[in-house]
């Protein structure tokens, strides 16, 4: 079987190939992070545009990378949500127009199942350990934060989400609050490596059930930063960073980041509570890749996939806790699951496995005639 798999959701074209057991015979990635480290975010107009540049010269590399042609692809697989509206039409269309043309199937895969599904993705051929069911997702990103219950593949239960900016959103806010370059989450994490992440504490919010809010979060960091340097509140975000400096900036980003990645697994170590059957923990999407929530969910690295944990931890006041101790957040019951930090971000491997996944399952194709985008729609 092989597939060959587009993504265009947001600001990287990519195109793989995906075949046998999920592995990646090619993938390439086009990243459009340059372009906006300038505007500080991204502008879907610009993306889409850039989208029409690279598409067809992506898809071309992918099947080369590969030493494949059109004739040995058996489907095609693309993103079709959600998303930014033009990304996901430049990817849709050119998924479908090759259908047609090629006469191959097409499967239209929705993002976040992607993400949660590059944990089963296979590089170079060995041996892995994959996850299995039930299970827990957390699927953590610039613009989703939610806990997915999995009771099998392909079935998608949301029991917690967020009620107003994704975690990656405020990483993205705080570095500019901060004067740290775009994307905020490896600028945030590569100044916190020099920072103290207990120098200033930062409020969690206190959420009911297993939603998120990570609008306080921001808001915390900014009147915190103002405090420090003697301002008024009034003071626009913006002007902060010339009042800081290199050490104090360094403190924030770390007590930001441990702030954050304490909030996501607290809300894991109630999700596994509440579903104490699940056998697995995985986490997905691009602040996945973070160091120091992976220090803090892991132990006991085998294959750089599966890591062993220790004794359920967690106080009653709902801290994160045993990690310093020794003891484990989530239990040795369970284990624990990342993708390589490589497929953490967008990328069209992870859409060819969940594809895969898919027709293995006995999902339908699309109608390459029918298929419409949507840019914002639940996992289902």
């Amino acid at each position: 079987m092989k597939i060959l798999a587009i993504e265009s959701s947001c600001d990287e074209t990519a195109a793989a190939v995906i075949g046998d057991g999920a592995e990646i015979l090619s993938n390439v990635v086009v990243s459009q992070v340059d372009i906006f480290a300038a505007y500080g975010g991204v502008i879907p107009e610009v993306a889409a545009r850039s989208h029409l540049e690279a598409i067809l010269p992506v898809v071309h590399k992918a099947l080369d990378d590969a030493r494949l042609t059109k004739d040995d692809i058996d489907y095609i697989a693309v993103t079709y949500a959600p998303g930014l509206l033009g990304s996901l039409l430049i990817g849709t269309l050119t998924a479908r127009m090759l259908a047609i043309l090629w006469g191959k199937p097409l499967y239209a895969v929705h993002h976040l199942k992607s993400h949660i599904y590059a944990n089963w993705l296979i590089d170079g051929g060995r041996d892995i350990d994959r996850p299995e069911f039930p299970l827990l997702a957390l699927v953590i990103s610039g613009g989703h934060t939610q806990i997915i219950y999995m009771p099998g593949h392909n079935q998608f239960e949301i029991i917690g989400t967020t009620r107003d900016d994704a975690v990656g959103e405020c990483f993205d806010k705080v570095a500019k609050i901060l004067g740290l370059p775009y994307p905020g989450g490896p600028s945030i994490a590569k100044a916190a490596e020099k920072g103290d992440p207990l120098k200033y504490h930062l409020p969690h919010p206190k959420i009911d059930g297993l939603d998120f809010s990570f609008s306080g979060l921001k808001t915390a960091v900014l009147r915190a930063v103002q405090a420090e340097c003697n301002l008024p509140i009034t003071t626009p975000s913006y002007e902060l960073a010339g009042y800081l400096t290199e050490k104090q900036k360094a403190d924030f980003a770390a007590s930001f980041q441990e702030t954050a990645c304490n909030i996501l697994l607290e809300k894991m170590q109630i999700a596994l509570r509440g579903h104490p059957e699940a056998r697995s923990v995985v986490f997905a999407g691009g602040v996945s890749a973070n160091k120091v929530l992976r220090e803090k969910a892991l132990r006991g690295a085998k294959n750089g996939l599966k890591h062993e944990l220790f004794e359920r931890g967690g106080d009653k006041n709902g801290e994160v806790a045993g990690d310093e101790a020794g003891g484990g957040i989530f239990g040795s019951e369970v284990e624990v699951f990342f993708p390589e930090a490589k497929y953490t971000g967008d990328n069209a491997a992870m859409v060819g496995v969940a594809a895969y996944y898919e027709i293995m399952s006995g999902v339908g194709p699309a109608d390459p005639y029918d298929l419409n985008i949507m840019p914002r729609v639940p996992i289902k």
